[in-house]
């Protein structure tokens, strides 16, 4: 792992992203709620999951390679929490298939993505030379974006195609998957970083 993790801009991208991921949280996860938006509920856990991941990455900046690459794996199963939310949000919609207010779907799926992408920006350059802890902050940065651009699609089919909860819950779904294989992006790396310290 290289001195970029070391680097003082890099704690710093780190924790204003904790701090902005949290914030968001609090809106996205009301608003799921009032609404009953699986892919909202699925995208506000993943808030919560990357504020800890950030806050977890500034803690452990000054600690041993081995102990950052074990930190790392450790992250890998934090990533695949938010799926599971959301296989247990979309379980409960398919049992009550009411399609969630489409306005709010894609206005709250708007402002996360203005919020993802402002945290994107702010880890990108570290994500090449930062080891697994820099990589898991960049790729759910990252992989938020592409998911906030999902839900505002599905509030739209939803307006105006097709009055169904299932563009949201199909959404939902599909954030778990993206976070699905970012785990095991971030898993690969730090097991190669803790052989290569072995």
């Amino acid at each position: 792992m290289s001195e970029t993790i070391k680097n003082p801009s890099f704690r710093r991208a780190a924790s204003w992203a904790g701090a902005l991921n949290l914030a968001y949280f609090g809106i996205e996860f009301v608003v799921a709620l009032t609404i009953g938006s699986v892919s909202l509920f699925a995208d506000s856990v993943d808030f919560l999951e990357d504020a800890s991941v950030n806050l977890l990455i500034v803690l452990a900046l000054g600690w041993s390679l081995r102990q950052r690459a074990r930190l790392g794996m450790a992250l890998a199963g934090i990533l695949l929490l938010p799926g599971l939310a959301t296989v247990w949000m979309a379980w409960h919609k398919f049992l009550h298939p009411l399609p969630p207010a489409p306005a709010l779907l894609s206005l709250t799926a708007a402002g996360a993505m203005l919020v993802n992408t402002g945290c994107a920006i702010m880890l990108a350059r570290h994500r090449a030379h930062g080891g697994s802890l820099a990589k898991a902050a960049y790729l759910s940065a990252r992989n938020d974006v592409l998911a906030n651009v999902a839900i505002i699609l599905a509030g739209l089919v939803i307006a105006y195609l097709w009055r169904s909860a299932w563009p949201d819950i199909l959404v939902g779904l599909g954030i778990a998957a993206m976070n699905a294989d970012a785990a095991r992006e971030v898993w690969t790396a730090a097991r190669d970083e803790h052989r290569a310290v072995a």
